[in-house]
Parts: structure tokens; C-alpha cells; sequence
């Protein structure tokens, strides 16, 4: 290896006594792509953000081209050429995208006014870079958060940096968006610019990635080129054992069907038939866009059918909102639960009892805390929430954590069917083997599961029967002796299937 344009020597970061990083070494090469990469909670965007002057290292050194930093924010960290790019986004929705991408920074005349047409103009040119076709007069708040990832992206790149720090980049992008950011970051590294690229999607890392370094637990474990590693090997280094059989289907008696859906029809989803049995899992797989998401909404009443009909173990039922689903034992975990699933702000307890609040209430209307509290413990131990309390608030909770809380209160309500919608996004593989292992228990007890995933091995590793979306129609059917990666994407791309 050259040496590091970036070295963070021995790095010990302690919150209250409790030690959260602990002699850490990372390094960021020039023209390179490093991976960073560990378990939730391994200290990944800690150990960023003490390099960018979020956070202040307890102990340790940071080098830059060999030379000691101590950068005390943000700011100081961007003038001396490095960038972050925030899993969570931070943008201002009643902002343009132009002021966005050059907020606090925007180009002024001789007379000290914003030069807004060469703000506009400049921003215009970095859309073009990331293949985003908007107007960069639109406000933020009225394109998809797959766009808003890419402005971001851009936000980071008009800074010219030397370093630019991606974490969780492709979280919110389609197939073209991910293919045109790689195109993007292969350009950048062609430049002499570095990359650190943190990412749960191992396919990525082995697919844009030079180096990967590995922390478990707040601790440095290994850094090694991608060349010497396998995705078993790496798996080993984030968990500290081989994780076998990571999708641990069972097998077990199925029952009557518990859903069925008939030539359900709306501006999202056109004639979807299908059924789903207790004590089976259906995936559903499709490309982004093939209405997946818009399909689970529609049967749990957050979007209206116009055509079609609905029955709950062979009794039609009438669902005009979520209510009605839960009413009649539909319940649905979303794919983004921080926006629709929990409230980070309330405490473990408070989320896991958000939906089925009337089970602890009183004649008078008053909450049983204590019936509550039981609750929350009886979920915590037996779905092995890693957390310090049910008063903890949920925003303290690691990723995979919070998704477990997100099952907990849908769990909570009794439901018959259960719709997952990307189960396990953002989740890092160790976390993901122990939702699978909750999902098998959902199905043993008979419960009939809907499982969309954008994944294809989780599809084909857990499902008992996939059916594959194109364009709002259910393209096909799938056993799983019919069911591969090559016949699902066939199906997913519209071959063979009627206009």
C-alpha cells in the first residue's frame, strides 16, 4: 500500500463512560475506494464523525498527507477538502435543489448579491454529472427520495473534495440511479479523488470497491484489498463467526388460505390475483417501480382499489383505510419504517403499543401502563431487543433493532396476515439473520406471510412461492423448484409477459 492520503492512528471514543470505539486504525488511500464496513452499531458513522469534527476523539491521532488534524466541525473538515454524504438526508425541502447543493455557499457578484443564474447554472451541470434530469429550480420536497439521494451526492461533489465519504449511497436508489452513482465514483477515482464507501450491500462492495477495512464491536478487526476476500470471509470478519445457512428456511404444514386477492385494480396495480396460505411465505420481486409497495398499500387500504376485491379466510372484506385492515387482521410493516413504521422519538414501550393501543386502555379511556410494560418485556426478551430498557427512546436503537421493534407492534396486534415490505433494509447481515429466524416463528405459528424484497437471495431463500411484478401486473408465478435468479429477472424485465 502507498501512503494513506488519510490515517487515523488508535482512535478511542468514550459517550458517558462507555467506551463506543477503542484503538481504531483506518486508512483512506489516493484514487481509491476504501470500504467501511461492520455490523449496526459497530461504529462506523462514530468513528466518520470524528474524522469530519462532528464528534471529538477521547484519544488517538488523524493524519492528513501526514500531517496532524483536529478538525472541531464540519466546516473545517470541508476546507481542508473532505466531504460527507449523511445516510439520513439533510436537505431543506422548501429549498430549491439549486440552494441546496450550494447552501451557505452560494456564488456572489462584485456587489455582494447571490449570482443566482450562475448558482443555477453550476448546479445544473453536477445534475448532469449524476444523470438527474430536473430543473434545478424545483424545491427538494417535490421529487422522490431516490432524486434527493442523488442531490445530496451532488451537494458533496461541488465541494470539490479530496475525500468524499458515502454512507449508505444506493439505500434509496433505483437500478439506473445505483448504476450511473458507480459510473460517477469510477470517474472520481480515475481523477485521484479518495472514496470511503459504507454500504450493508456486499454485492456493491466487491462491485466498486478497492479495499475493505472491518470494525466489530467499536473495534478495528482487519483492512485488506477486496481481491484476498469472498463474501463468506467478510461475513466472518463483521460477525467474529461463519454465519451458516443465512437464510434459514423451515418447512412446515400449511393451512387453508388465509388471503386472497382478486383482480385488484388502480392507477398503481392493474387485475392482481393471488393467494396466500397460513403458515406460508409468498415473495413478492420486481424491479423498482413494478408497484410492489403500491400492491401491499393498496390491499392495507392506504391507497383505494378501484376494482377488485379482498378476502380474509374466504369472507370478502371491504378495507378503505389501515384501520379497516387491522380490523380484519391485516397488518403491514413498511419499507421505510423511520417515515412510516415507528416514531424514534418515543421510548421501546410507547412504539410497540402504538397500534393496538386499545388492548391497554380502560373503560374510562385510561392506559394501563403497567399491562404495557409487561408487554414491551415479554417482546424485548423473547425478540431479543438489544436495548437498555423499554423507556429507551428508539432513536438510540441500532438499525436492525428498531426494524425488530417495527415487527413488534405490528406483532402486537394479532394480525393473520402479515405484510413485509424490505424487512431487512439497512440491516447488516447478523441482525438480518435473526429477523429471519422471527419470521420463521410468525410462519410456524400459521400466520400468512406477504414478503417483498428488492433482493433477490432473500426472495429465493425464504419464500415458499414468489410472484414477480412488471409494470403493475403480476408477471408470473413462480415455484420454488421454477424459481432462480435468471427466471425471476426474466419475468421482472417483462420477457414473455403480454402487453
Amino acid at each position: 500500500m502507498t501512503e494513506p492520503i488519510v490515517a487515523m492512528k488508535n482512535i478511542t471514543k468514550e459517550f458517558s463512560g462507555v467506551t463506543v470505539l477503542k484503538d481504531v486504525n483506518f486508512h483512506i488511500y489516493e484514487g481509491k475506494i476504501m470500504a467501511l464496513i461492520g455490523e449496526n452499531g459497530a461504529g462506523k458513522s462514530t468513528l466518520m464523525k470524528i474524522l469530519t469534527g462532528v464528534y471529538t476523539r477521547t484519544s488517538g491521532e488523524v493524519l492528513l498527507s501526514g500531517k496532524p488534524v483536529n478538525f472541531q466541525s464540519i466546516s473545517d473538515s470541508q476546507e481542508q477538502g473532505i466531504a460527507i454524504i449523511h445516510q439520513e438526508l439533510n436537505l431543506v425541502g422548501d429549498l430549491s435543489i439549486g440552494e441546496n447543493i450550494f447552501l451557505g455557499r452560494e456564488p456572489v457578484s462584485a456587489a455582494g448579491n447571490i449570482n443566482w443564474k450562475r448558482l443555477y447554472r453550476e448546479a445544473e451541470q453536477w445534475l448532469e454529472k449524476l444523470g438527474l434530469h430536473e430543473n434545478p429550480r424545483t424545491l427538494v420536497r417535490d421529487i422522490s427520495v431516490g432524486k434527493q439521494q442523488l442531490v445530496e451526492i451532488a451537494k458533496a461533489l461541488s465541494l470539490d473534495a479530496k475525500v468524499i465519504i458515502m454512507d449508505e449511497p444506493t439505500g434509496a436508489l433505483t437500478v439506473s440511479e445505483t448504476e450511473k452513482l458507480f459510473e460517477v465514483i469510477r470517474d472520481l477515482r480515475a481523477q485521484g479523488r479518495s472514496i470511503v464507501y459504507i454500504s450493508h450491500r456486499l454485492n456493491e462492495i466487491f462491485e466498486i470497491c478497492d479495499d475493505v477495512t472491518v470494525l466489530r464491536d467499536g473495534r478495528f478487526i482487519g483492512e485488506k484489498p477486496v481481491t484476498e476476500l469472498d463474501e463468506d470471509a467478510i461475513i466472518e470478519m463483521m460477525v467474529g463467526r461463519k454465519l451458516e445457512d443465512q437464510y434459514p428456511r423451515v418447512h412446515c404444514e400449511m393451512g387453508d388460505t388465509a388471503l386472497e386477492v382478486k383482480g385488484l385494480t388502480n392507477r398503481f396495480v392493474q387485475g392482481a390475483s393471488f393467494r396466500v396460505r397460513r403458515g406460508e411465505i409468498v415473495g413478492i420481486a420486481g424491479l423498482m417501480g413494478a408497484g410492489r409497495t403500491e400492491l401491499a398499500r393498496t390491499i392495507y387500504g392506504i391507497y383505494k382499489a378501484d376494482q377488485g376485491e379482498i378476502l380474509v379466510e374466504g369472507a370478502p372484506v371491504k378495507i378503505h383505510c389501515p384501520t379497516d385492515a387491522l380490523k380484519q387482521g391485516i397488518a403491514y410493516v413498511s419499507e421505510d419504517r423511520k417515515a412510516n413504521g415507528i416514531i424514534l422519538g418515543m421510548s421501546v414501550r410507547e412504539n410497540i403499543s402504538l397500534a393496538s393501543l386499545k388492548r391497554f386502555c380502560g373503560k374510562m379511556g385510561n392506559l394501563h401502563h403497567r399491562q404495557e410494560e409487561e408487554t414491551a418485556r415479554e417482546y424485548i426478551k423473547g425478540m431479543s431487543i438489544k436495548t437498555s430498557g423499554s423507556r429507551q427512546l428508539l432513536k438510540y436503537l441500532s438499525g436492525g433493532n428498531q426494524q425488530k421493534v417495527s415487527l413488534a407492534k405490528n406483532l402486537n396486534v394479532e394480525p393473520r396476515v402479515l405484510i413485509l415490505d424490505e424487512p431487512t433494509r439497512g440491516v447488516d447481515v447478523g441482525a438480518k439473520k435473526e429477523i429471519y429466524e422471527l419470521i420463521n416463528q410468525f410462519k410456524q405459528k400459521g400466520m400468512s406471510i406477504l414478503m417483498i424484497s428488492s433482493e433477490i437471495p432473500e426472495i429465493l431463500g425464504m419464500s415458499d412461492r414468489v410472484l414477480v411484478m412488471h409494470e403493475g401486473k403480476i408477471a408470473g408465478e413462480l415455484s420454488m423448484e421454477e424459481a432462480s435468479q435468471e427466471s425471476i429477472m426474466s419475468l421482472a424485465v417483462g420477457k414473455g409477459v403480454e402487453k
